[in-house]
């Protein structure tokens, strides 16, 4: 027997396996926890962002953790350079980890946090072994660049959404990215 109706009070689903756009919407209009969320910005455009953040996400940690690594294990003539240096660049990494996880739940949705789901979402890969340090440079100016990459691809879903909130944030960490690459590769010159 169908339960089909018409008009805006329809029922989610008719025999026939029709969903109905009404509750879909609705549901989609809610954050994690249920509570309706209305940003100005579609949730489907809200979803992307928010999975377009958590690659970002992904990648600013797994970064954060490779610079930490080699912080902790760099060695040879340029060692005070390279540890100071380091530091400086996971202590600003450890800030934007925060910063990115509270603009997904901004967006409603809940950030990745596990080693697990940074693993399966991030394009940087995780240092197993301890390199020289001409090395650990080149790997963090591609870490670099990889989170720069993923950055700039969240760009078109926050721009197409006029989420401008994300674009400052994108933009504020493109500056970072860059900068901290071109640095790193000015060692290797």
């Amino acid at each position: 027997m169908s339960h089909d109706m018409t008009g805006p009070d329809a029922g989610p689903v008719t025999e026939g396996g029709m969903l109905m756009e009404k509750a879909q919407n609705q549901k989609s209009a809610q954050g994690h926890n249920g509570l309706h969320i209305d940003l100005g910005i579609e949730p489907l455009q809200r979803k992307a962002i928010a999975e377009g953040l958590a690659k970002v996400l992904a990648d600013t940690y797994t970064l954060y953790l490779k610079t930490h690594n080699f912080h902790w294990n760099v060695t040879g003539p340029m060692f005070q350079t390279l540890h100071l240096m380091f530091e400086q660049q996971y202590n600003e990494l450890a800030l934007a980890v925060d910063l990115v996880a509270e603009r997904i739940r901004a967006l409603g949705h809940p950030a990745p946090g596990s080693y697990a789901q940074f693993s399966k979402l991030s394009s940087i890969s995780e240092a197993i072994e301890v390199p020289k340090a001409d090395a650990m440079i080149r790997q963090l100016v591609e870490g670099q660049e990889a989170l720069v990459r993923t950055l700039r691809n969240v760009f078109p879903t926050a721009e197409k959404a006029s989420d401008q909130v994300t674009i400052d944030l994108l933009t504020q960490r493109l500056q970072v990215h860059e900068k901290t690459a071109w640095m790193l590769r000015s060692l290797l010159e």
